[in-house]
């Protein structure tokens, strides 16, 4: 999902503590706590997405969570406290009445819940949502995760396979946000979070109005996009099997139910089985999953605070997919593992576990589920079944999740990138969605910070949440062989162009249209076509796409800007208004470079002849 917080934070004002925080500690080296620090307030102006957070200042925000912490010492104040935080909320003009209403009645009680049990002072809350200079937040203190004490294989850099040799066609679908509400016609220019439904109302003369296949604007997806989506994926097979990660339900946060939540998925989940067949499906957990949104409570919460309502129905609806031990540890934390293939191990991870967002992390945020350190006594079985150098008996991993590694909790991004070099021998693909962008992260070795060792591959969104074209990805792997490095050789990207789609020339099909306003006249194309926007080989003139082939293009983006500009072109899966240039630029390159949370903050662009950049500003939730 993309700037899921913002709206988030408009349900309880306390809540922007963690809706998009960033921690301070770290694990292995320390973070230099003189760099800046991106703070909440600059995030939110860059998002735009209908908030205006800039009313609140460090002493205004002392005073409020004052109030809060001496109100919550009783639960008879949680009803006076709810109440007073929904007219901060409108009388600060954060987001429309009804939104602030509805959104502070959804996150009261979990979130007053998790508050409680922080023990946060007012201090850490105004340094997380204001900046520093308001005080010191420590909250997610450093851990590291223990390693096998057994020395790490030597590494053999991978190599293209010969010409000839097997492929495995792989799907991967992402951030598909179903809105069942999206109305034709309504108005695209809203001043709501999600635009496009029937309480958007009709669009007055300057505003747009809502496509028949979806909008340029901060809109979610009919189900006939989707459906038609998965329509020309069936065509454009055959397929291997499935990735999905996640994001079903559409960005109207302050109005979701459970029964809501469960219904979409069920829905979903039923149309990829009926497009795709008897396809093996591996899908991940998205932030939008729950609701609240990002709310996703450890293993230690228990009753109904639980995310048991959640995790038991997802059991029930991917056991087509999944064996009984994957189902087990679904139930438990959301995240399992499965054999693809003989020599190739799929990991779903639970990242909602690394999410600042989360905010039952501020109770415990210490490798929440034990998540990471059950990832390593999996990674290490698979190492244990050969060496890849003397060998071809060994089990090569996949790890796919929702939120990319570089934009979690500071410790939990530490260990897992600790991890990813430990292993770097084992992991062959890491695969991720969450940020609506067609991009990539980087992973250096430990040492020098210089030799990549891996690449988190994040794909772009269905929605076009916001501004954007649906779009989905393939990744064309080494394939079912012996001597196979089971490494991702080149993707595809394929995108349905809203301009064409909602307009066809020759008419007739606009008559069977519901429509909301006299300014909405369509002539959609009933069948419309998806189509191959870019193959990454041919785009980037690369013959393969290891991990020092992106470290490679990284170099070439810095050094060419004809094809950054091309990057940036893809990146918005063809729909982009404007070109990135000077600061934009710098901050583009650094998110690619940086698959630690730390090195966002501190992007060191000297070994490429630019300056050191001491806070990125990029944080997309």
């Amino acid at each position: 999902m993309r700037f899921a917080p913002i709206p988030c934070a408009v349900g309880l004002l306390c809540c922007v503590l963690v809706l998009c925080s960033v921690p301070l500690g770290t694990s292995f080296p320390v973070q230099d706590e003189g760099k800046p620090g991106i703070t909440f307030l600059e995030e939110v102006g860059r998002l735009r997405v209908g908030f205006n957070w800039r009313n609140l200042t460090c002493p205004v925000c002392k005073v409020l969570f004052t109030i809060l912490d001496v109100a919550l010492l009783s639960d008879v104040n949680e009803e006076r406290v709810a109440r007073a935080v929904g007219e901060a909320c409108i009388r600060l003009h954060l987001a429309e009445e009804r939104v602030c209403r509805q959104i502070t009645e959804l996150f009261r009680d979990d979130f007053i819940r998790a508050l409680q049990q922080s023990l946060l002072w007012p201090s850490e809350a105004c340094a997380l949502l204001v900046g520093r200079s308001c005080g010191r937040f420590d909250i997610y203190a450093p851990w590291n995760v223990t390693l096998p004490r057994i020395p790490k294989p030597p590494v053999t850099p991978p190599s293209p396979p010969k010409p000839g040799a097997p492929q495995s066609r792989v799907l991967f679908l992402t951030d598909i946000h179903w809105d069942q509400e999206y109305a034709v016609g309504s108005s695209a220019d809203c001043k709501d979070p999600l635009c496009c439904r029937n309480e958007s109302g009709s669009p007055s003369w300057n505003q747009r109005a809502a496509g028949f296949w979806g909008s340029y604007s901060k809109c979610d997806l009919p189900l006939r996009t989707v459906e038609n989506m998965l329509e020309n994926a069936a065509r454009t097979g055959p397929w291997d099997w499935v990735y999905w990660t996640g994001d079903i339900p559409a960005h109207n946060i302050w109005s979701q139910t459970r029964k809501q939540q469960l219904s979409e998925l069920t829905v979903i989940t039923r149309l990829i089985q009926r497009h795709l067949g008897n396809l093996k499906v591996y899908p991940a957990i998205g932030n939008h999953e729950s609701t609240p949104v990002n709310s996703f409570p450890p293993p230690f919460v228990h009753g109904n605070r639980s995310s048991r309502w959640l995790y038991d129905t997802m059991a029930e609806e991917w056991a087509p997919w999944l064996p009984e031990q994957a189902l087990k540890t679904l139930r438990h934390g959301g995240f399992y593992t499965v054999e693809v293939q003989p020599g190739l191990r799929v990991v779903s991870l639970n990242m909602n576990f690394c999410a600042r967002e989360n905010y039952w992390l501020m109770v415990n945020s210490t490798d929440p589920a034990n998540q990471l350190q059950w990832l390593i006594h999996i990674l290490q079985a698979s190492e244990e079944k050969g060496e890849r150098a003397s060998d071809e008996k060994g089990e090569w991993v996949h790890i796919i999740g929702h939120i990319p590694p570089g934009l979690c909790l500071s410790s939990w991004s530490w260990n897992y990138y600790h991890i990813i070099n430990r292993y770097e021998g084992t992991i062959t693909g890491q695969f991720f969605g969450h940020t609506h962008m067609d991009e990539f992260q980087m992973f250096y070795d430990e040492a020098t910070m210089t030799r990549a060792v891996g690449v988190a591959f994040i794909a772009p969104s269905i929605t076009t949440y916001v501004n954007l074209n649906p779009g989905y990805r393939v990744y064309l792997v080494d394939g079912n062989y012996k001597g196979s490095s089971r490494f991702v050789l080149d993707h595809e990207t394929y995108i349905l162009n809203l301009t064409e789609a909602n307009r066809q020339p020759e008419g007739g099909f606009s008559s069977l249209l519901p429509t909301t306003s006299q300014h909405a006249i369509f002539h959609p194309d009933p069948n419309p076509k998806w189509i191959l926007l870019y193959r990454a080989s041919d785009a980037y003139g690369v013959s393969s796409l290891f991990p020092s082939d992106w470290d490679g293009l990284i170099r070439t983006f810095l050094q060419d800007d004809r094809v950054f500009q091309q990057f940036w072109y893809l990146r918005h899966k063809g729909h982009v208004s404007e070109p990135c240039i000077d600061a934009c630029k710098t901050t583009v390159v650094c998110f690619l470079r940086s698959g630690r949370y730390d090195e966002l903050e501190q992007c060191d662009l000297l070994e490429f002849g630019g300056d050191m950049v001491s806070a990125v500003r990029k944080t997309l939730c």
